[in-house]
């Protein structure tokens, strides 16, 4: 691992479960952790951790969120380029890309994955479920899908200029 993994990343806790196992003398509690992690600068991952202490849980979960990390791309390094749609299990997030000065505006989990990620404008609607491990698949599904208008002309065999026109024509 990298020495500066502490000042390069950013870490938000989403959220913390404590479930508890019966036994003979009583109960056993167990704690499950969701942690996201992002540069700013357009990767970002997602990682969840269970242990025995909650200190433990998150460490794990920053490992696996660490170990996880895709990159997005991003339009002028505060939006998305499309507006796009991620499902997950019974989540649905729709993703729209915002204006200069929107702001971030989504609910739960979906909030701190965007700080984290380095988005500045984005207008995001939760639909299905509001079980965070599914809302942030959900979101991860919709990055993996979105592609920049670079690619897509690569894949064209077109140049950046060609893609650009064809969205105004239209």
């Amino acid at each position: 691992m990298f020495e500066n993994d502490k000042t390069e990343f950013n870490e938000h806790l989403v959220t913390i479960n404590r479930v508890a196992k019966v036994v003979k003398g009583g109960r056993r509690f167990g704690f499950a952790a969701i942690m996201i992690v992002g540069d700013n600068k357009g990767r970002v991952g997602i990682g969840t951790g269970k242990a025995k202490e909650v200190p433990e849980a998150v460490r794990k979960a920053t490992e696996n969120a660490k170990n996880k990390m895709i990159r997005v791309h991003l339009k002028e390094n505060r939006t998305i380029h499309h507006d796009i749609v991620g499902r997950f299990g019974a989540g649905k997030v729709i993703l729209r890309t915002a204006s200069p000065g929107t702001g971030i505006i989504a609910g739960g989990p979906m909030r701190a994955l965007f700080e984290s990620l380095g988005i500045k404008d984005i207008v995001a609607k939760s639909t299905g479920t509001s079980n965070p491990h599914n809302m942030l698949k959900a979101t991860f599904n919709a990055f993996r899908v979105s592609e920049s208008p670079k690619s897509i002309a690569s894949k064209r065999s077109k140049k950046l200029s060609e893609i650009n026109n064809q969205k105004t024509d239209s």
